[in-house]
């Protein structure tokens, strides 16, 4: 795909950049695979804002993901390639031999009309979903299983994609995008191929208004508040930080700050991301 370039014919315009959606062939989804998709503006069940800075944004439909790809061994033909407001890649929608529907996330060069098949058996190729054990070593791929039968939980977004590294024993090591390598179970599946829309991350929104359309709220800055709002608040005219580096609202340090919080799994961790071994 292309990124489509705007003339500069305002303010906002000038830097602007969007999608040529020169790879969508369908307008409109398929009914049957759409839910609704209520708002909650970054709240629980409970009403709390758990995630800030959430909400309005454009109403949405949600598109039922096919994560597990569990119809082994029936062909299926790419019917259309689509958009989906609900994520950054594309999506396809695939038609089995046995006149199932199903969506699952567009890998780059899949194409109206291709075959694909998940299963032991399926070949490698792009679009085809298959378990660990069963591909080739520096294979790229993506919809990575963390456990088998979940569906795929790693490398979803556009244009990410894993390779495979080696086998051994029980487990296959494959690194991911952020550069950790993991253990993964061999009988886990996986697509093969890189997810669609590269060029995604080329994207300038180029105002503030095009941001609120994609559900984002205003962010206030810490220095603009008062000292018992955020640690950075307070002062006469500019002040600095004024401590060992910055701090989120409750006082934890914002830069490079370790959250992970789970001894249990670290085992299958090979390297960390950012190239530190364990």
């Amino acid at each position: 795909m292309a990124i489509k370039l705007y003339k500069p014919t305002t303010p906002s315009r000038r830097g602007m950049t969007g999608y040529t959606f020169e790879e969508i062939t369908r307008d409109e989804p398929e009914k049957s695979l759409v839910v609704p998709l209520p708002e909650k503006a970054g709240r629980n069940v409970r009403g709390k804002i758990t995630v800030r800075h959430r909400g309005g944004g454009h109403k949405r439909l949600y598109r039922i993901i096919d994560f597990r790809r569990d119809k082994v061994g029936i062909p299926a033909r790419v019917d259309s390639i689509e958009y989906d407001p609900n994520r950054s890649a594309r999506i396809a929608l695939l038609v089995y031999a046995d006149g199932e529907k199903r969506y699952i996330l567009a890998p780059m060069g899949l194409a109206v009309n291709d075959t694909v098949m998940s299963g032991p058996g399926a070949e490698v190729r792009v679009g085809n979903a298959l378990p660990l054990e069963n591909i080739p070593l520096g294979t790229m791929i993506h919809n990575i299983e963390l456990y088998k039968g979940r569906g795929g939980q790693l490398v979803r977004a556009a244009g990410t994609a894993a390779q495979l590294l080696a086998k051994e024993g029980e487990y296959v090591q494959v690194r991911l995008p952020s550069g950790e390598v993991r253990m993964i179970r061999k009988e886990c599946m996986a697509t093969i191929g890189q997810v669609s829309n590269v060029d995604h991350a080329n994207i300038k929104l180029g105002k503030a208004g095009r941001k609120r359309w994609l559900g984002f709220r205003p962010t206030t800055r810490g220095s603009a508040m008062t000292p018992r709002d955020h640690p950075h608040g307070g002062g006469e005219g500019k002040a600095p930080v004024g401590m060992p580096g910055p701090k989120t609202p409750w006082g934890k340090p914002a830069l490079g700050y370790k959250t992970r919080r789970n001894k249990r799994t670290d085992k299958y961790i090979v390297r960390r991301r950012g190239g530190n071994r364990k």
